[in-house]
């Protein structure tokens, strides 16, 4: 292998771990929902600055990663799941995580600040403060609730949307931030059902670790009852109608059902059978809040293509 090769390589594998910082399957979710939030929102948006918006919400959102891979390198070096991230792997500096995240943050906001309007990108700024700051170096290491409040950070981003578009707030982008706040409990305490060893071992105050896994089992009964009438209040709004409406009551009933399941999980049969319940119900959060969003995008696509989209608001 010649030497051209091989510095090849390892600028592309400097670059991959660059990229992983960014923490991409995340991101790509806040890009996601921000794209939805930016598509329904009334108004118009030239498409070049819509796609630099959603773009910039997305570097806006891998800086947040960044920031977060510098902070808990001592804690993501003790989890399995987090280990071979490139900061406690070794591959990059703290010091280049923090400033790559600073440099990032930096951009986006002041450029989505300039290409949409200035309330779009303070509220970006304050999105990657409340996640680095709030969630990352406060709540994570002091509370159970960490993703309970912590969870807001998570769902800014289909607020950002709108405001680039708008400039302003309605009931619409607050229903979505409702939306994503309440699952967010419930899809990550999911995930600490089975994960909760390394939560254990790196002292994160988890809900798992602190009050156990069948608090928890009750918690995401709780939130998903929560959650059930949050998210089909969109349908009576402005963006919503009966194709949303047909999704989150199928959506809801599967999420519903999966969380009583959880709920009666007897910890012993969860453990033998490798939590396979508790796995199923993660992926299936996924699902959920993909097709909810799903069907607010097949609402506005209705109209657009002046197909007969039924308002709910027109029912009554």
């Amino acid at each position: 292998m010649s030497d051209a090769t091989t510095n090849t390589d390892i600028r592309r594998s400097r670059a991959g771990d660059y990229f992983a910082l960014l923490k991409p399957r995340v991101m790509s979710l806040v890009v996601f929902t921000a794209a939805i939030g930016l598509l329904v929102a009334p108004g118009t948006i030239h498409p070049l600055s819509a796609v630099a918006a959603i773009l910039l919400i997305a570097i806006g959102g891998g800086a947040s990663g960044a920031l977060n891979m510098w902070w808990d390198a001592d804690i993501d070096v003790l989890m399995r799941r987090t280990a071979n991230r490139p900061v406690p792997a070794g591959r990059v500096s703290p010091e280049a995580a923090r400033n790559f995240g600073l440099a990032l943050s930096v951009l986006s906001v002041g450029l989505l600040a300039l290409v949409t309007n200035w309330a779009a990108g303070a509220m970006l700024g304050f999105t990657i403060f409340f996640y680095v700051v709030i969630y990352t170096m406060w709540l994570k290491r002091s509370t159970p609730w960490n993703i309970v409040i912590g969870g807001a950070s998570g769902a800014f981003p289909p607020i950002i949307g709108w405001l680039a578009v708008t400039g302003g707030i309605s009931i619409e982008p607050l229903l979505m931030f409702g939306l994503v706040f309440m699952w967010t409990p419930p899809h990550f305490w999911a995930l600490s059902l089975f994960m909760n060893d390394d939560y254990s071992r790196a002292k994160v105050p988890m809900l798992t670790v602190t009050h156990g896994r069948p608090a928890t089992r009750k918690q995401i009964l709780i939130y998903t009852l929560l959650l059930v009438p949050t998210s089909l209040a969109l349908a009576f709004s402005s963006v919503g109608g009966v194709v949303y409406l047909a999704i989150a009551i199928w959506l809801n009933a599967r999420f519903l059902k999966g969380a009583v399941e959880i709920w009666r999980r007897e910890e012993a049969v969860a453990k033998q059978d490798g939590y396979k319940t508790e796995k199923k119900f993660f992926r299936l959060s996924l699902l959920y809040l993909f097709g909810l969003f799903v069907g607010l995008l097949a609402e506005i696509t209705l109209q657009h293509l002046g197909l007969p989209a039924v308002s709910m608001l027109n029912l009554f």
